[in-house]
């Protein structure tokens, strides 16, 4: 349902302001600040990831702008990632991965849970469902962010799913009664990936980062057990990782930034339908999401108001 032409007037008026005010600070980029959100709401986000790395690799850029904007974000592992290594394992290296990801939070301005289900064993069941329930009911969330359950892991695909299940049942009194029921469905979305069947992914927002890309590296660079030893180990280039720790560095650094180039026409088509034509041309690190068809089904309104990182687009 489109919004009463009064709101809308109003939300156009707010947005002017808050770019008028934003184009006066000093020393602010078009691309590097942060805009007021047009109905001066501060949303609250919660990220779902299979592993203690998983949202820090889908949404850490845009999670570091939400919190920059005043958004109250949380991350949430379902597991501990306690098989995700090659030499160590079990509680030990759950430990370290749950103090990598503490590191990277602080880093990203957000919080962060891991809970203690096992690594590649996590399934849809009644219990998880409950417990997503719980956790997104409990961050009163407006958001909540998962991947798609169309993916090579199972601990992946069940966490989409898991998510997918509890989309309709946060707002069911009766449904874990000891929580209470959120009053409106949140907006679910999923983070990128490359997976083409049953369905490519859609990039319904594109999220310029390079402003944050600073941040989102070093938040990456603190889960040095993932990105420096297992998953160079499994895939089979441990041995171009530099010993060296500043080279081990500029060598992570040039592979972050080509993981979330612009990967296509039509992130750039998105980007310009949100940015224009001229601001979006500077744009070159990014994040996406697709709109899950559970849930809220927000409106391009909602969406600048959700991503209040696109100040013009707003205001026209």
């Amino acid at each position: 349902m489109n919004p009463l032409p009064r709101r809308r007037w109003l939300c156009v008026a707010s947005a002017v302001l808050s770019f008028i005010m934003y184009s006066g600070a000093a020393g602010t980029s078009a691309l590097g600040g942060e805009f007021a959100n047009a109905d001066a709401k501060t949303y609250r986000v919660i990220v779902f990831g299979a592993h203690p790395d998983d949202c820090e690799l889908g949404a850490g850029g845009t999670a570091a702008r939400w919190a920059k904007a005043g958004y109250a974000v949380k991350f949430v592992s379902l597991t501990n990632g306690d098989i995700g290594h090659h030499e160590i394992a079990g509680a030990f290296l759950a430990r370290r991965r749950l103090a990598e990801v503490k590191k990277s939070a602080a880093i990203l301005g957000v919080e962060t849970q891991v809970l203690d289900n096992h690594d590649g064993e996590l399934m849809p069941t009644l219990e998880n469902r409950r417990s997503v329930t719980r956790l997104i009911r409990d961050w009163k969330a407006d958001v909540v962010i998962a991947p798609r359950p169309n993916d090579y892991h199972p601990d992946h695909r069940y966490t989409g799913v898991l998510v997918q299940d509890a989309a309709y049942m946060v707002t069911v009194p009766s449904f874990c009664p000891d929580v209470p029921a959120l009053a409106d469905n949140p907006v679910f979305l999923y983070v990128h990936d490359s997976f083409q069947k049953p369905n490519p992914f859609t990039p319904d927002v594109v999220v310029p980062i390079d402003s944050v890309m600073d941040q989102k590296f070093a938040a990456l660079d603190a889960i040095e057990s993932q990105f420096y030893e297992w998953l160079p180990w499994i895939d089979h280039y441990l041995d171009q990782v530099p010993k060296d720790k500043e080279a081990r560095k500029v060598w992570f650094r040039k592979h972050v930034e080509q993981r979330y180039s612009v990967r296509s026409d039509a992130y750039r088509a998105k980007l310009t339908e949100f940015l224009g034509p001229d601001r979006s041309k500077a744009v070159k690190l990014v994040e996406a999401f697709e709109i899950c068809e559970y849930g809220r089904r927000p409106s391009k309104d909602d969406l600048l108001r959700i991503f209040p990182f696109f100040g013009e687009a707003a205001a026209e």
